[in-house]
Parts: structure tokens; C-alpha cells; sequence
């Protein structure tokens, strides 16, 4: 597939080298690789790639401390999911006391279930 189509072997390769800059040990070399990275993506000539190369020099700094400190955020996004997704099966709740109290119910059990309480 890959000789049959030069846009698909670009982007290709670039997922590739993408994979470098993420395996990167040292976040010196991760910012090093990634500049590179977004020289090349914005210089293929697939849109897709060029744009992605302008959302991470937008937000180059925030992407960088994310492989210096390893933090996410993963956690209160599974929270927040949750809760929406209670709220979508749970429409027509007329008490917030009782839609609060099951959402407490709900991560209550998922502590007991993993030991945490």
C-alpha cells in the first residue's frame, strides 16, 4: 500500500517519527525530536499534518511539561465522564439532592470494589 500512495507513505512516515518523539528518555531530546517533527509535518503538503503541526507549536508548552512531569489529569476526566453519563441515563431527576447522593453512591462502590475505602 504503501508504494502505491506517496501521500500515505508521508504520512507514515511521519506517524513513525511521531513514535520516536514520544520515546524520547530525556525531555530535552522529546523537545528537540518534536521540533523537528513540526518542521517536517508543515512541510509535507498534507493539510492534516500542517495543521497539527500549528496546534502543537499553540501548544508547545503545555505538550513539552507533559513528558517532563508525566502528569495527567486522566483521572478527573473519568470522574467527569462518569458523572455525565449518569446525568444523560439519569434525565429527569427532579431533586439534586438525590442525583448528588447517587453519584456519591457510584464512586463509593468503585472504591469498595478496588479496596481503596
Amino acid at each position: 500500500m504503501l508504494y502505491l500512495s506517496h501521500e500515505l507513505r508521508q504520512a507514515y512516515h511521519l506517524k513513525e517519527k511521531f513514535y520516536e518523539v514520544l520515546d524520547a528518555k530525556e525531555p530535552e531530546m522529546s523537545a528537540k525530536l518534536m521540533g523537528a517533527w513540526i518542521l517536517e509535518a508543515q512541510n509535507s503538503g498534507l493539510i492534516e499534518y500542517e495543521n497539527c503541526g500549528n496546534t502543537f507549536i499553540a501548544w508547545g508548552k503545555g505538550i513539552l511539561n507533559s513528558f517532563k512531569y508525566g502528569y495527567t489529569n486522566g483521572f478527573t476526566e473519568g470522574c467527569n465522564n462518569k458523572i455525565k453519563v449518569l446525568k444523560r441515563n439519569a434525565y429527569g431527576y427532579r431533586n439534586f439532592k438525590r442525583f448528588r447522593n447517587r453519584i456519591l453512591f457510584m464512586f463509593y462502590w468503585r472504591d469498595r470494589e478496588q479496596g481503596v475505602a
